[in-house]
């Protein structure tokens, strides 16, 4: 391998740096000698911190400025939590490597009640319209509040807000060290995880031959089969970040199974369906198993909800 420096970029949250900073630990382990400097990015995501993101617009938030600097050379890489990424890039820009997925379950943190348990009206804080819509459906009494910020900010809610319960990503708690405040970890029957869940992505310049190969290694096949059904479910539903899409890939051996499921934003109305095929395949099942559940209502349920997103966003100056 003849690269002597590598440039990652990457958001300045605690959950993004501790990310960053796995790969370039990995890469000085790999590549002894080489010098990895991280330069961090604010994105509009991390700017906008007292809006839904909904209400903001789901794609790119947390990724467009990060993808400017790589586009203009002051970076190699980016290292991005894969539920945050869009499905489409800059021309020349792509993602070359998704890693080993960590835990990609939802996970409840309360006062040691169990999601089954939590009384009548309890309130839960959520970052996400896909949370959201799933737990809605399952028990209507909740009354769901949605928060911002980074883990911690996110986990202290509970207090801050009289919440009684918050739900986050597994992944992100566990890498950060908060497994021990983890209630319960969320049955993927009650809460399909988000697109690329638990995964990250290395994004780079396609062209440079040099960088994909230093970052090949970090390609995780099975990961990548079940994330990219996962994704190409969610573009073929033409979807952001923060629409109630959902979709969950698992690999056994050469076969990929993928659960996908679409709601209102009040979970009153949803399809869910499930297709299985060659892992090779991932891309076909996933726009397959798009196109089975937007003929069966999905349609109509996202055109509603991206008719509310559009009449908000014109009201959030940006």
């Amino acid at each position: 391998m003849s690269l002597k420096e590598l440039r990652i970029g990457t958001r300045a949250s605690q959950l993004a740096l501790w990310q960053a900073n796995w790969v370039k630990s990995e890469l000085e382990k790999r590549y002894p000698g080489i010098v990895v400097t991280l330069t961090k990015i604010k994105t509009i995501g991390d700017k906008i911190l007292d809006v839904p993101l909904a209400q903001v617009g789901g794609k790119g938030l947390f990724v467009k400025e990060i993808e400017e600097a790589m586009l203009r050379g002051e970076i190699d890489i980016a290292v991005h939590s894969m539920k945050d990424v869009p499905t489409e890039f800059p021309e020349g820009l792509g993602l070359h490597c998704i890693t080993k997925r960590e835990d990609p379950r939802d996970a409840l943190i309360s006062n040691g009640v169990k999601f089954a348990d939590l009384p009548q009206g309890a309130r839960i804080g959520t970052s996400a319209l896909r949370r959201q819509a799933q737990l809605l459906k399952v028990r209507p009494d909740l009354e769901m509040v949605i928060i911002r910020g980074n883990v911690e900010t996110r986990m202290n809610k509970l207090e801050t807000e009289g919440l009684d319960g918050v739900i986050l990503a597994a992944a992100g708690l566990n890498r950060l060290g908060f497994a021990d405040r983890i209630t319960e970890y969320l049955d993927t029957n009650l809460s399909l995880p988000a697109i690329g869940q638990g995964a990250l992505g290395i994004e780079c310049n396609l062209a440079d031959e040099k960088v994909k190969e230093a970052i090949a290694f970090f390609n995780h096949a099975d990961t990548a089969h079940a994330v990219r059904a996962e994704r190409a479910l969610l573009w073929r539903c033409e979807g952001g970040c923060q629409v109630p899409i959902a979709a969950f890939g698992e690999v056994t051996g050469d076969q990929l199974k993928l659960t996908g499921f679409i709601a209102s934003v009040d979970g009153k109305v949803s399809v869910k369906g499930t297709v299985t095929g060659p892992a090779d395949t991932c891309e076909k099942l996933g726009v397959s198993l798009a196109e089975k559940l937007l003929s069966e209502g999905g349609h109509a349920i996202l055109a509603e909800v991206y008719q509310r997103e559009v009449s908000r966003e014109k009201e959030i100056p940006v």
